[in-house]
This record gives structure tokens, C-alpha cells and sequence, in this order.
């Protein structure tokens, strides 16, 4: 099968060009045709027919409701879909400029807040993300990983979650910065493969820990979802956010192993932060496509858990 098979008639014939394959084997390209580009993604023919079907149901309806992109064509024999392409503006730059920092984290918030308005499917649960990475973590029993990431992704594992304070809500679940898409006006959210129920707290914690915010920037985080004033972080949105470091910790280091990193010992103090790598990967000397890339940004998520 070619991806040019996947395609809908008016398209045939376009330019389609590899962007990258994901974590989860899906291909992405880019599709250009009669001067207009779109995206075609191919998930992995290994990917459950109804679980395609209920991350495309997600996708439709976040469209529908503005944030995420419009959904051209899909194909459920070969579980493709096409997407409209939005240009990204530079969300980095928006967020990280002192003037549009501002109505950059008010974007931010509205935007998760009119996902956790869609409707969760009829049924849904939530399942605590220790359940699915606890297994991940002890088959990393073997591997060499430094004593301070070891002790803090155990430390964090074992914790005692705090009392949830709010319902489930449907969540993308993976609002890091490479899924998020700023056109000049809007904010949308791509890759919608983790969609699912989950706490409201993990979304805007995942933000909260790959954009480096501290207390008081959280705190305008959550206002802007919620729609009220500033207020203190509440604690089990700091449990979710230990939680989450944790565990995309553990994502990025079996990632490193499975594409041939060694591992090795690494003090806490030595290892690189989250703005490290950010900054190695703008300099282009770290890339995330490479085992050191993965391995360094395993070590910085680490670090984030008490950051």
C-alpha cells in the first residue's frame, strides 16, 4: 500500500512527501495538490480497528468544535485520514515573547478548556497512568539508568495520589508543544491518538511541565481554563504534574534504549534540564529523532519532577 492509495479521488496525483513516523508506527506526509496541502496520516496496520475508530471520532468532534484541524477524507480499510494543513506561526515564540505571553497563556487555557467541554463517550473510564507504566518501568529493571532518575521515578510511582477534585472531562492527553499549532489567531491541537477520559488536571499539568511554567504562571494557566481568578495550585494538580514527568520520563528512556542508547550514571546536577534540551535541540545539536536526544530528554523530565 503507497500513500497515495489513501488518498481521495480529488487528490490523486498530489506531491506527498514523508514528515515522520510516530512513536506508535503511523506514518505522516504531507499532501500538496491544485495549490492547497493537507496531511495524511496512516496508522500502523497493527492499530485495533475500533480504537482507530474512537480516535477518529475525537478528532471530528474537536474539529467541529475548533480545535483541532478539519478532517478531509478518511479510510477506514487502511486507517488513514487526511486533515486540513494549518502553517504554524511559531507557538514557541508567541509563548515565550514577555508582550504575547500573556494572551498566550489565555489561548492556552480556553483551549483546553473547550476540549474538556466536548462530550466523553458514552461508558468512558479513567485509568490511572501508573497502571500503564508501572509495567513499562520494571521492564527497564536491566537497563543502566542513573541512580537520581531511578530513585525519583520510584519516589514518584509509590506516592499516595491526593483526593481528585474534579470529573472526568474528555482530554487530549498529550498537549506538549510539538501538538500545538499557533496560525497567527487560533491554537489547535494535533495528534489526537491519546484522546481520551481523564482528569482535567492532566492536560493543563502537561503544559504546565513542558513549558516550564512555575506556581504563579500555573496559576494563570488554570484561571484562563476555568474562567475565574488566580489561585494557589492546587495539590493534586502538582501530583499530576510529579506524575507526568515520571512517566514521559520513562516513555523517552525505554524510546532511548529500544534505538540502541547504552544508559549509564549521571549525577542530578550534571544531567540537562528541560531548557537545555530545548535549547540543544535550537541549536540544532540535540535532536529528538536520536538515542541521546531521547536519552537527554529523559533526564530532563526527570529533573522536572521537582523543578
Amino acid at each position: 500500500m503507497t500513500p497515495e492509495e489513501c488518498l481521495p479521488e480529488s487528490l490523486r496525483g498530489a506531491t506527498v512527501s514523508r514528515i515522520s513516523r510516530g512513536l506508535s508506527g503511523a506514518g505522516v506526509y504531507r499532501v500538496e495538490a491544485n495549490g492547497q496541502r493537507y496531511v495524511l496520516k496512516i496508522s500502523a496496520e497493527t492499530d485495533p480497528l475500533e480504537t482507530w475508530r474512537s480516535r477518529l471520532a475525537f478528532q471530528q468532534l474537536a474539529a467541529d468544535a475548533g480545535v483541532a484541524a478539519r478532517v478531509v477524507h478518511h479510510d477506514e480499510a487502511r486507517r488513514a485520514v487526511v486533515s486540513e494543513y494549518v502553517a504554524d506561526r511559531g507557538f514557541s515564540a508567541f509563548f515565550s515573547n514577555p508582550k504575547t505571553r500573556e494572551a498566550a497563556l489565555q489561548k492556552l487555557g480556553q483551549l483546553i478548556a473547550r476540549v474538556h467541554a466536548l462530550p466523553l463517550p458514552a461508558g468512558a473510564a479513567w485509568k490511572d497512568p501508573r497502571e500503564s507504566f508501572t509495567p513499562v518501568w520494571a521492564s527497564l529493571g536491566d537497563f543502566a539508568l542513573p541512580t537520581f532518575a531511578r530513585e525519583a521515578i520510584d519516589r514518584v510511582l509509590a506516592e499516595e495520589p491526593p483526593p481528585r477534585e474534579r470529573a472526568l472531562v474528555l482530554s487530549h492527553n498529550d498537549p506538549n508543544p510539538s501538538n500545538i499549532v499557533f496560525d497567527g489567531e487560533r491554537l489547535l491541537l494535533l495528534d489526537w491518538d491519546s484522546a481520551g477520559p481523564s482528569d482535567p488536571f492532566f492536560d493543563l499539568a502537561a503544559l504546565a511541565m513542558f513549558l516550564r511554567m512555575d506556581d504563579a504562571t500555573t496559576s494563570v494557566l488554570i484561571a484562563a481554563h476555568d474562567g475565574t481568578g488566580p489561585t494557589a495550585v492546587p495539590v493534586y494538580f502538582k501530583y499530576a504534574r510529579r506524575l507526568l514527568a515520571a512517566v514521559c520520563g520513562i516513555m523517552a528512556f525505554q524510546i532511548a534504549r529500544r534505538m540502541g542508547h547504552a544508559g549509564g550514571e549521571v549525577s542530578a546536577e550534571s544531567a540537562p534540564t528541560l531548557a537545555d534540551v530545548y535549547g540543544g535541540i535550537g541549536a540544532g545539536t540535540l535532536s529528538m529523532g536520536s538515542p541521546q536526544g531521547l536519552w537527554a530528554f529523559a533526564l530532563g523530565l526527570v529533573r522536572a519532577i521537582d523543578a
